[in-house]
């Protein structure tokens, strides 16, 4: 079996698709306009209430502002370095309100309910061959968890999110998430796991333990540590590398020892340690950096860039993927996979002053301002590991974690320009499509100093 998430990105006549096997045929390839497409008709469901007027005010100095939340949206808890910079915007309320304002716009869009009542799922086709995937149902719960506080329904709309997942159970690991549903909510393309919605999944819970409590309908803290434990058991290869799914389960198949670097979600890691006191996780963080460090001293030495996927990972020469590997032609390069890592690694340094975080996003940093002379618009969607370009245009999933990654270097006279012009050019930007769409928020959710560690 085979099984990725798939992401048919459609601007003007481009559809790019990153890929989804059948599970026993090799996935679509990542640049075929042919790839395979489900049929994603309109949902007869009304999109989620996402108007402005109705949300709580923001309130960024008064700790929970009286909300009774354990960590409500404009805390400002602060990143563990003093290194780290923050986009100049003048105040932090701004930032709050850009980043509120993207959320409205956002649930309007892609969030509503589901086939059963009381049920919540994003609505992520086009972008997907499913009309949903569990990438996006991780992403929303993460989403929604860090905003309570501006939105008064998010605890609502959370649960209700937790009931989906819990609907849509793989076969193959009863506590993960079957990874893609249709528009009516039928499991499609397998009914197996995705390792990065598996994991945002338990992060999302331990976020909700500590923002709305376990004394409720939902022990969140309960739920976290089940879903933790599968992801474990499931996800990962014997060595402590990360499999691509739960499918990816058979030795002597080449898959078992892939891995996505997009995967490489290093501080939930350090979230499920804390959480459960299970040492295995030190040793997959610190198998993790080897990776990392491996792949840019062997493989992207003047750039830093890591490639989307990983072959022979648990081996002593983890090595870019081959064409064809598992999505297409790019699978070795720095494309619509990969494009997440300056977010998910710069944001372990945020919150933990990781040193091998820092360093493996500075050479990004050093990169991407030198490859666009500090232009954003001249950043494009996707590179070989020695920074030649093939991509053509600026899209929002490669400039949003780029614009993460800048608020790591310490600024040198040069580098808050270059972070103020990224930020700049993110929020300009409007709703466009799910995928894209989505890590900007997130993006915004750490720019704006509002991601934090449960």
């Amino acid at each position: 079996m085979m099984r990725c998430c798939s992401l048919f990105l459609a601007l003007a006549a481009l559809i790019l698709a990153c890929g989804c096997g059948d599970g026993n045929a090799p996935a679509a390839d990542a640049g075929s306009s042919d790839a395979l497409a489900l049929d994603a008709a309109p949902h007869d469901a009304a999109p989620s209430d996402a108007s402005a007027s109705d949300a709580a005010p923001i309130d960024a100095e008064s700790g929970d502002g009286g909300t009774g939340l354990g960590h409500p949206f404009g805390t400002h808890s602060g990143y563990y370095s003093p290194g780290v910079i923050l986009p100049s915007v003048p105040t932090p309320q701004q930032r709050d309100q850009a980043t509120a304002d993207y959320y409205d716009a956002w649930k309007t869009a892609y969030l509503e309910p589901a086939c059963e009542p009381g049920h919540y799922r994003v609505h992520s086709a086009p972008a997907t061959a499913a009309y949903t995937v569990s990438e996006a149902h991780g992403y929303a719960m993460l989403i929604v968890a860090m905003m309570a506080g501006h939105d008064p329904d998010a605890q609502t709309i959370f649960d209700g999110l937790h009931a989906y997942f819990l609907d849509h159970p793989s076969s193959l690991s009863p506590d993960l998430m079957a990874w893609a549903q249709n528009d009516t909510c039928d499991d499609v393309m397998g009914s197996d796991s995705a390792t990065d919605g598996d994991l945002d999944i338990a992060y999302a819970l331990l976020l909700a333990s500590v923002q709305w409590g376990n004394g409720g309908a939902i022990d969140y803290q309960a739920e976290a540590t089940r879903v933790i434990g599968a992801i474990l058991a499931s996800d990962f290869h014997p060595q402590n590398t990360i499999l691509l799914g739960d499918w990816a389960n058979s030795p002597g198949d080449s898959y078992y020892t892939g891995t996505r670097t997009s995967d490489f979600l290093v501080s939930h890691f350090k979230a499920f340690r804390s959480a459960t006191n299970e040492a295995r996780w030190d040793t997959v963080v610190d198998k993790t950096y080897a990776i990392v460090s491996h792949l840019q001293d062997q493989y992207a030495s003047s750039t830093g860039l890591l490639p989307d996927f990983v072959e022979d990972a648990p081996g002593t020469d983890p090595s870019p993927a081959s064409a064809g590997f598992l999505e297409g032609a790019h699978d070795g390069h720095y494309g619509w996979n990969a494009c997440r890592t300056p977010w998910r690694l710069a944001t372990d340094f945020l919150l933990s002053g990781e040193p091998r975080a820092q360093a493996a996003v500075q050479r990004l940093n050093a990169f991407f301002r030198s490859e666009t002379g500090d232009d954003p618009t001249q950043l494009v969607d996707g590179y070989q590991l020695g920074g030649t370009p093939f991509g053509s245009y600026t899209a929002m999933a490669f400039l949003a974690p780029v614009t993460v990654a800048a608020m790591v270097e310490p600024d040198n006279g040069t580098n808050q320009a270059w972070l103020d012009a990224l930020w700049d050019e993110l929020v300009a930007s409007g709703i466009d499509e799910y995928y894209g769409d989505s890590i900007k928020l997130l993006a915004m959710i750490v720019l704006s100093d509002n991601w934090w560690t449960p």
